[in-house]
């Protein structure tokens, strides 16, 4: 009898687990395991990535400033984001350039970004096997990564990414319960939103769309009060610190909107070149901006079917599912307000209607919108009535090959994004410099030239592309900097285009020493060039032979310029700027014997000792 019981006891056992793994325990375990998995994709792609560009002013900015006010609430070019900020502030004191904490980061963000979109989902529509479809779809979207490899897109959207799926989980919780703690939490995330993204007040306009289609209202109006009154506080703080905020330019933000050709133009561009193929596993090709980045470069041809199946999948789901239209609808509603709307107010004007409408990280954090309108247009929500307009069951297995064709195009895309060396080079760069700076004395004159447009474009990013403000900080020790060699310099240095310290030369025309060099007094000695100059900013070079100190006066054309010039043998840089086809030399008092006089630009030596000897990495 016992053995027979136990036997029964076990049956049992074994059919109540094949059940739950049947059901919402089978799913959700898939839906960790994905979650799981594109991390580990992930991963690969994102430990290959450096900080680029943007990602070493906002360090830069961190280290030059305390954790306050003014420093957090200033609007860089539109957006407000005193979380990210927050975040390049302990990342300049955490090691400066950690690359290791940044890629930590990113996948724990990513992490928490799909954990949390699953939640959602599963409160939405059920433990249902349909959720994995549009947590697959954000998991794989090539849409989010050119901002994955991005630091600074990284500290701004991802955070936002986890607060809008966590602030509708907890509005559905409210609408479902009548709890207003779940309102609150709701409200709570989405200020957490708004601390890092631009983005983030559509959350509550997300929430309202959701409740209004299928949630059935909220039990009381205060929830909305309570939105509100996250929204206007946020509204009246934005709008202050955009026109005041002053940029690197040092002017404040002035309105502008680009003409409607451009602006029609440039929506068009982000949503059939950008939107709708990463929807659908593209852009399948990309256009390398620089080494360690790329635009999407969908073909025409693949941008027009692209175009062609979203509006067939548009017209199945209408067909098919009531209020999918609703949904359609709020995405497209969205991608105009919160995608489109920002660049018109002043990226546009500056990258073009081209480039903009082709960069995937103005549209990278609509990934999760776009996961959550898939649902709610192909997947009834849990206890809704009447969902469908005919039978359902005819579109069950359409989804196999459909998602078949995405994950092979998304794989593909992502694949052709990382074959290039995305952050190598860059961070070989930059570590060479910071060890050449390590390895020179203290009080060493480095000429503080611009760093090469592949760490960071002087034209976007003006003094903090300067090596002084983008290597100095990671530097035990100061350096002498300089922007300009004037007078007698000993032993500068600069930098080579792979990072290294070498001894520089003036790179340009030379007047050979005579056979004895040239008496200069107070009366200008003329010394004709090999060929005529334009106008530009010049350095000129003169050896000397003096029995005590003056100071040298060159003459280019019309253009003036001195510097100081020591006693014994020794040589001076004067900087200059004009034109003209002789060089004229005086004194301010006593004489000077010149030899070798030469006029150009810094460059380094190539022939020189290069400190160290090889590249980091290299």
């Amino acid at each position: 009898m016992t053995s027979v019981t136990t036997s029964g006891a076990r049956q049992e056992l074994r059919e109540r687990l094949g059940e739950r793994l049947r059901g919402g325990d089978a799913v959700l375990a898939a839906g960790l395991l994905m979650v799981a998995v594109q991390l580990m994709w992930k991963f690969d792609l994102v430990r290959r990535t450096y900080f680029r560009q943007d990602d070493f002013m906002f360090i830069a900015r961190g280290l030059e400033n305390q954790l306050s006010w003014d420093y957090l609430m200033r609007i860089d070019f539109g957006h407000l984001m005193p979380g990210a900020f927050a975040i390049h502030w302990a990342m300049g004191r955490l090691g400066v350039y950690n690359d290791v904490l940044a890629h930590g980061l990113a996948i724990g963000l990513q992490a928490a970004a799909g954990l949390a979109l699953l939640r959602l989902l599963r409160l939405l529509f059920g433990t249902r096997p349909a959720i994995l479809v549009p947590l697959g779809f954000y998991l794989l979207t090539p849409m989010t990564v050119p901002g994955l490899s991005w630091w600074a897109v990284v500290a701004e959207t991802l955070p936002f990414q986890i607060a809008l799926p966590m602030a509708l989980a907890s509005h559905v919780l409210h609408t479902r319960t009548g709890r207003f703690r779940h309102a609150v939490a709701a409200a709570g995330w989405t200020v957490l939103g708004m601390v890092f993204f631009v983005k983030a007040p559509f959350i509550p306009v997300l929430a309202f769309v959701l409740t209004l289609g299928w949630l059935g209202g909220a039990r009381t109006r205060r929830v909305w009060l309570l939105y509100l009154g996250v929204l206007v506080p946020y509204a009246v703080v934005f709008f202050r610190q955009l026109f005041t905020s002053v940029q690197l330019t040092n002017v404040t933000f002035e309105p502008s909107l680009p003409s409607a050709e451009v602006a029609v133009k440039s929506a068009w561009t982000l949503l059939t070149g950008s939107l709708v193929p990463t929807s659908l596993g593209g852009p399948w090709r990309w256009q390398p901006i620089g080494e360690d980045y790329a635009l999407a470069a969908t073909p025409p041809a693949l941008m027009w079917a692209s175009l062609a199946v979203a509006v067939a999948a548009v017209t199945v789901s209408v067909l098919w599912r009531r209020r999918a239209w609703l949904a359609w609808l709020t995405l497209l509603g969205y991608f105009l307000l919160a995608d489109v709307v920002p660049i018109m107010l002043g990226r546009v004007e500056m990258l073009g209607p081209d480039l903009s409408g082709f960069e995937l990280r103005y549209v990278s954090s609509t990934a999760v919108v776009v996961a959550l309108v898939i649902g709610l247009a192909f997947i009834p929500v849990q206890g809704e009535e009447r969902p469908w307009h005919r039978p359902a069951v005819r579109l069950r297995w359409v989804w196999v090959p459909v998602a078949a064709v995405f994950a092979a195009g998304s794989v593909w895309s992502v694949a052709a994004y990382a074959d290039r060396p995305l952050g190598r080079n860059v961070q070989s760069y930059v570590e060479t410099g910071v060890q050449a700076l390590a390895s020179v004395p203290a009080g060493t004159v480095v000429l503080d030239t611009y760093v090469p447009d592949k760490v960071a474009f002087p034209v976007f990013f003006y003094d903090y592309a300067r090596h002084s403000k983008l290597l100095g900080p990671a530097v035990p020790h100061a350096i002498s900097w300089t922007r300009r060699l004037s007078g007698p310099v000993a032993d500068p240095l600069i930098f080579d285009p792979q990072g290294r310290l070498r001894p520089l030369r003036i790179d340009g025309a030379t007047i050979p020493a005579r056979a004895s060099c040239v008496p200069v007094g107070e009366a200008e000695v003329r010394f004709p060039l090999p060929a005529p100059l334009r106008d530009a900013e010049y350095t000129v070079q003169v050896s000397y032979l003096n029995g005590a100190e003056t100071t040298l006066n060159v003459r280019l054309g019309l253009a003036h310029g001195s510097a100081p010039a020591g006693r014994d043998l020794g040589s001076t840089f004067v900087p200059i700027t004009g034109g003209g086809n002789e060089l004229a030399v005086r004194t301010d008092g006593g004489t000077s014997c010149v030899g070798e006089i030469r006029i150009g630009v810094p460059a380094p030596l190539e022939n020189g000792p290069a400190i160290p000897p090889q590249p980091v990495g290299g």
